[in-house]
C-alpha cells in the first residue's frame, strides 16, 4: 500500500480500475473448499437425448440445480432469478452460460412436463431426468444430501425435500462457490460477470 501511494494519482487510479476489472472473485454464496470438479454423468434431456454433462458444458459457466417442477417455492424462485439476470447479459457473454436442471422428482417430472416448465423461465435453459438411483448417486458424488420424497397426501400429492442450492462451475471445470436460496437477482447480478471472467484451461 504504501507503494501505491507514491504512485502519480492519475497511474494509480487505473491501477486500481484494472485490478477492479479483472478481479474474478464472486462477493455472494458460500465457498466450496477445496473446488469441487465438474462432475461427469449422462441423463435424458428434455429431447430424449442422452445428456453428457461434462462434455456439454465443460469450459462454460454453468448453473447446476436439482429440484422439481412441483416445487411450491424454492425452485421456481431460484430458477427465476438466475434466468431474469442472464437475460440482462451481453449475447456474447449468455453464449458462455449454461442452466441445467436435474428433477429430483423423476415419477412425476416427464421430459414434456419438464420442458414446460423450463420454458416458463428460459427456453435455453437444460432438462434433465434420470431413475431415481442415477439422481441419488450424482448427488452423492458431488456432496449433496438425497432428495427425500414426503407422504403423500389423500389426493396423492407429496412435497420433495432437496438441496436449495445452486453448483457454479467456472471456466475452469471447478466449483469454487455454491448459492443458496435467499440469493437476490442483485446478488447474482454482481457475481455473474466476476464468474465471467475465471479463465479455463489452456487460459481460455
Amino acid at each position: 500500500m504504501p507503494r501505491l501511494a507514491l504512485l502519480p494519482s492519475f497511474a494509480a487510479v487505473l491501477l486500481l480500475l484494472t485490478a477492479a476489472c479483472t478481479d474474478a472473485t464472486p462477493r455472494h454464496g458460500v465457498a466450496i473448499e477445496p473446488a469441487l470438479p465438474r462432475p461427469s454423468f449422462t441423463l435424458t434431456d428434455t429431447r430424449g437425448l442422452p445428456y453428457d454433462f461434462a462434455k456439454e458444458t465443460g469450459g462454460r459457466l454453468t448453473f447446476l440445480f436439482f429440484g422439481y417442477t412441483n416445487c411450491p417455492d424454492v425452485c421456481p424462485v431460484h430458477v427465476a432469478n438466475v434466468a431474469a439476470v442472464l437475460r440482462t447479459l451481453p449475447f456474447e457473454d449468455q453464449q458462455k452460460t449454461r442452466f441445467v436442471f436435474v428433477t429430483a422428482d423423476p415419477a412425476r417430472d416427464s421430459l414434456p412436463a419438464l420442458r414446460r416448465w423450463l420454458d416458463q423461465f428460459d427456453t435455453a435453459f437444460v432438462g434433465l431426468r434420470g431413475d431415481d438411483a442415477d439422481v441419488a448417486r450424482i448427488m452423492s458424488a458431488i456432496g449433496l444430501p438425497p432428495a427425500m420424497r414426503a407422504a403423500p397426501d389423500s389426493a396423492g400429492r407429496y412435497e420433495v425435500g432437496h438441496p436449495a442450492t445452486v453448483l457454479v462451475f467456472t471456466a475452469d471445470d471447478s466449483a469454487h462457490v455454491l448459492y443458496p436460496f435467499g440469493t437476490r437477482q442483485l446478488d447474482w447480478a454482481e457475481d455473474i460477470p466476476h464468474l465471467l471472467q475465471v479463465r479455463g484451461k489452456g487460459g481460455r
